[in-house]
């Protein structure tokens, strides 16, 4: 029993450091107004600033998704907190525009390398028979921690001084933190190799795969989309079209569709992988329609349940995704199939929102949100069409694992 208390203290500490990083990568959210005032730039740019995460989350996860097996656990999660504080000093050092784009991909970097170092950390320390509780660890860390940036952020920004340097400040102070405890925890991979022996893993899905994969990838992209959406312009709506310029409010908006997806990733184990990736896209749907009709009618109320309602179907769909591409996937291939997967899913937090910057200009916030919202209703309608059609546990190919 002393061992089973031993491993769940380390896997909630190794929790609560994955959520410390994870809450770095959202901490600008509610304060791109605060920039855009300072080094007066357009809408786009705070898009593109936004997407230079994603891509930097989607280099790491081509080139070194799977370095944490070979090297070990603790050397990749301190270079994800190394990344975390390099990406906080940028903002704290931020003088001009670089210095954005410079904070935003380290973040990216930070993210990209603990995704999946921290989870597979979680899941290690956890007792034998505790896998499922560990699963819980790892989703709440992960999606608790990208939920408590912009409500951390927001907070100080508007009841503490200095909005611009106080959050980043204190995220320091907790990666620091963070390293301390990391330190102290043991290593899990037995026999770690130097990290010239590092292949990168070509991500890639086999032909008996993609019938699964397709359906999963669409509603994968259409939920991170959203998520892109609510955490790059809402803020800049709730400003401009709702007079919300309580810094607070705004991080709190964006921290719900956070929450909420962590509800709905845990709601899975009742709802059934076959059921869960249909209903997640149904609650994208309903999530896209409440967002235009709080961008048509100008009404905070929408807003608030359009995060809720989204957030949920997106942690229904991804975490269903997930779940039905690993199980149809080959033993040989799934870590690659899985890495296509998160692929496509950032893909989506990136171009689309890139897209809604350009919009801006010629159609105003509300006309490019609503030219988003059409597209991604129809890209999720099919995808629900589809697996209500052909159900993914009837596709299935290789042995479930997850």
């Amino acid at each position: 029993m002393d061992g089973d208390h031993r491993r769940w203290r380390q896997c909630l500490l190794s929790g609560a450091v994955f959520a410390v990083c994870m809450a770095g990568t959202t901490l600008p959210t509610p304060l791109y107004s605060l920039y855009q005032d300072k080094f007066g730039f357009s809408e786009l740019t705070v898009t593109v600033v936004y997407a230079v995460y994603a891509f930097g989350v989607i280099g790491v996860l081509l080139l070194a998704g799977n370095v944490s097996d070979v090297v070990g656990r603790r050397p990749v999660l301190l270079w994800g907190l190394a990344c975390a504080a390099a990406s906080a000093v940028c903002f704290l050092s931020a003088v001009g525009m670089g210095w954005l784009y410079a904070g935003r991909l380290l973040s990216g970097l930070s993210a990209g390398l603990f995704t999946g170092a921290a989870t597979a950390y979680v899941m290690d320390r956890a007792p034998y028979v505790g896998a499922s509780r560990a699963t819980f660890v790892a989703t709440a860390a992960n999606m608790g921690g990208l939920g408590c940036g912009p409500l951390l952020a927001g907070v100080l920004a508007q009841y503490a001084a200095w909005p611009l340097y106080l959050p980043f400040a204190v995220h320091l102070a907790l990666v620091a933190a963070s390293a301390v405890v990391l330190l102290r925890l043991p290593e899990t991979v037995r026999e770690p190799r130097p990290l010239s022996t590092v292949r990168p893993q070509r991500p890639g899905v086999p032909p008996q795969v993609r019938a699964v994969f397709v359906p999963a990838g669409i509603a994968s992209f259409v939920g991170f989309a959203l998520f892109g959406v609510f955490t790059s312009v809402s803020p800049a709506f709730l400003a401009e079209s709702l007079n919300v310029e309580n810094h607070a409010v705004s991080g709190l908006v964006v921290a719900l569709a956070f929450f909420a997806s962590t509800a709905g990733q845990l709601a899975i184990g009742r709802v059934g992988v076959g059921r869960s990736l249909p209903l997640g896209c149904a609650g994208l749907l309903a999530g896209l329609a409440l967002l235009a009709g709080a961008l048509r009618w100008d009404l905070l109320p929408l807003v608030v349940l359009s995060a809720l309602v989204g957030g949920c179907g997106q942690g229904l769909a991804f975490r269903g995704a997930l779940s039905a591409v690993a199980a149809a996937s080959p033993e040989d291939r799934r870590a690659a199939v899985i890495s296509t997967l998160f692929v496509v899913a950032y893909t989506g937090i990136s171009l689309p929102v890139i897209g809604v910057g350009v919009l801006t200009e010629p159609l105003g916030l509300e006309g490019a949100g609503l030219v988003f919202i059409a597209c991604m209703a129809v890209l999720v309608s099919t995808a629900g069409v589809y697996l209500l059609r052909r159900p993914v546990g009837a596709q299935r190919t290789g042995k479930p694992k997850v």
